[in-house]
């Protein structure tokens, strides 16, 4: 059994979350209530809401957690020729936070294999919305002739970042957001990205797993660190070509 949390019930020690011999591995707690100091409680210890319409507020700190090093990120030979053409064409635009809930809004529109409806309620574009306000969330923008063809938001404390979802309506757009977005992290020195759960597109990417212990250990230091800026723009891509 799962704790139910109350308003002011604190997290429970995210070693309690369920084991991988559960049915549910990582889950830690449900409760009612999004309210973003909640969510922000729970990014500093390591743990992410997950949830469909329908249920309460699931809270989940697998073990282990993937996560993507921006130094080990991949760029294969085919994306390495996208990022020089969007690098040559004015066509191409990299935004950072041009509408952030629209861009929530289109990573729940966009069809998952595997997946039936979304994650991404309205609670939670409200709830990451109010968090984007106070400056700790953001998106990160693929435009193509001055339309949004490709994006991800996520969450950010100190130097730590939080992927939180991606959509893409051309090919490789969401991608090179992500290449964008890891060009920023890397200049400003932040060493790990957040991606909550295995996948083989984040795989390929160079994503991996770790043991919850370090990364918790990692998000402690991090987050703890002076929060960075975010303006940017499709420049950032030329370090990743530089390598």
């Amino acid at each position: 059994m799962v704790p139910w949390l109350a308003d002011d019930d604190p997290f429970p020690p995210v070693e309690r979350a369920l084991g991988a011999s559960s049915g549910a591995p990582g889950l830690l707690a449900a409760s009612s209530d999004l309210l973003p100091s909640r969510l922000i409680d729970a990014y500093g210890r390591g743990i992410f809401p997950w949830y469909s319409d329908g249920q309460p507020v699931l809270w989940w700190s697998p073990d282990p957690r993937m996560v993507l090093y921006p130094a080990e990120f991949k760029v294969s030979d085919s994306l390495r020729k996208t990022l020089r053409r969007v690098l040559r064409e004015s066509t191409w635009e990299v935004r950072v936070d041009h509408d952030f809930s629209a861009v929530m809004r289109a990573c729940a529109d966009t069809p998952r294999d595997g997946q039936r409806g979304t994650w991404i309620t309205t609670d939670i574009v409200d709830a990451y919305t109010s968090l984007h306000r106070a400056g700790h969330a953001h998106s990160v923008e693929t435009w193509r002739d001055g339309v949004r063809v490709g994006g991800l938001y996520g969450v950010s404390f100190g130097r730590m970042f939080f992927g939180e979802s991606m959509f893409a309506h051309a090919t490789d757009a969401s991608k090179i957001a992500l290449a964008a977005l890891v060009g920023h992290l890397r200049r400003n020195k932040i060493e790990m990205i957040d991606c909550q759960q295995n996948t083989s597109h984040l795989a390929s990417l160079g994503g991996r797993e770790i043991a919850r212990r370090a990364f918790v250990a990692h998000l402690r230091r991090a987050a703890a660190e002076p929060a960075i800026g975010w303006g940017f723009d499709k420049s950032v891509l030329m370090d990743l070509l530089a390598h």
